[in-house]
């Protein structure tokens, strides 16, 4: 089996990451795979480095012509039994030819980015029923959901970003933009005394975040610590995750919080709603309620021995579903059954 990867996603953000530990996570099983992708040096690099060899195209749309041509090219050469396409882009972009593709859809996008597609994947169910409710035939829709990746790193420091020891620490993960509702996360910590906020991401929402911090008071208590590719060690330092997002097909970082054995708050959008068991792996809050919000965070910080029980029940929940090894094997007995049904 030969699998022909496509991602025309940008440089940054969840879907973009998770396509890269999923790519390295099927090479490490043994599938042959070629990975086309926007050019990225730092993603080439990365996939190269693991054994996957890379084309990089610029997936510029309709009137690419190049990309067009690289893609028709591939295709003749690798002759794939599989194509995999992530998103609208590269779903549009992927060529017809004898392979099978599959559309991997994150969020509720149109089905018309997807006529090249034979199959489609959503990563969660209501994402598969988004699918099928619009159309697409049931027996050829699937659910596999996304893994986090899996690598322990020493906490970061608290001192170097000006944070107490002592201070209960709030992690947010994510782009800097209105779906994510930071806005709501930082008019949460105003009602949560002596807490931190960290917030990593970077996004067009960058300014305003930083205005609206300094007029509710708090600025003085919040990081914008930018896009890193290191949420591990800022997991390791975090007393709570914090997911404030008004719309979130799935929640990646809420996956990340429970492998690292972090208790997870989220608002109650569509993927934390759909992952989150309240009181038992997280608690789950109204979205767009900052007050609502602040309850869950001080709850869990009044209450040490909640925290460690959401932690650890979060992390059984991680192990048991959301697993390396349980998504990879998903991805593996999926190619191999709609093969088995092409022959």
């Amino acid at each position: 089996m030969k699998v022909l990867q496509l991602m025309a996603g940008a440089s940054q953000g969840g879907a973009e990451r998770f396509f890269e530990r999923l790519t390295l996570g099927l090479q490490e099983a043994g599938v042959d795979q070629h990975a086309a992708i926007r050019t990225n040096t730092r993603r080439t690099a990365l996939l190269r480095q693991g054994g996957v060899p890379v084309t990089q195209c610029r997936f510029g749309g309709p009137l690419d012509i190049m990309t067009a041509i690289k893609l028709r090219s591939l295709v003749t050469r690798l002759e794939p039994n599989i194509a995999l396409a992530w998103m609208n882009r590269a779903a549009a972009a992927t060529p017809r030819g004898r392979h099978i593709t599959i559309g991997r859809l994150g969020g509720y996008y149109n089905l018309k980015y997807y006529n090249n597609c034979h199959h489609l994947i959503g990563n969660t169910p209501d994402l598969r029923d988004h699918i099928v409710r619009n159309g697409w035939p049931a027996d050829r829709a699937w659910y596999i959901p996304n893994f986090a990746e899996e690598a322990e790193a020493a906490p970061q420091p608290r001192a170097a970003l000006n944070t107490p020891d002592a201070a209960p620490l709030l992690l947010c993960l994510g782009r800097l933009h209105q779906n994510k509702g930071f806005d709501v996360a930082i008019g949460a910590l105003a009602q949560v005394p002596d807490a931190y906020l960290w917030i990593a991401g970077a996004g067009p929402e960058d300014a305003t975040l930083k205005s609206l911090a300094q007029r509710t008071g708090v600025g003085d208590r919040v990081r914008f610590l930018g896009w890193r590719d290191d949420p591990e060690a800022l997991l390791a330092a975090a007393d709570v995750f914090l997911c404030s997002s008004r719309h979130e097909p799935l929640g990646n970082m809420v996956l990340e919080a429970w492998l690292h054995g972090v208790p997870v708050v989220a608002c109650d959008s569509q993927g934390p709603g759909f992952l989150v068991d309240h009181g038992e792996t997280g608690l789950l809050s109204p979205i767009n309620d900052p007050v609502g919000l602040a309850a869950s965070i001080q709850t869990v910080i009044d209450n040490p021995d909640l925290a460690d029980r959401l932690a650890q029940a979060g992390a059984a929940e991680y192990r048991n579903k959301y697993s390396k090894a349980h998504v990879v094997d998903a991805y593996q007995t999926l190619f191999q059954t709609v093969l088995a049904r092409k022959a």
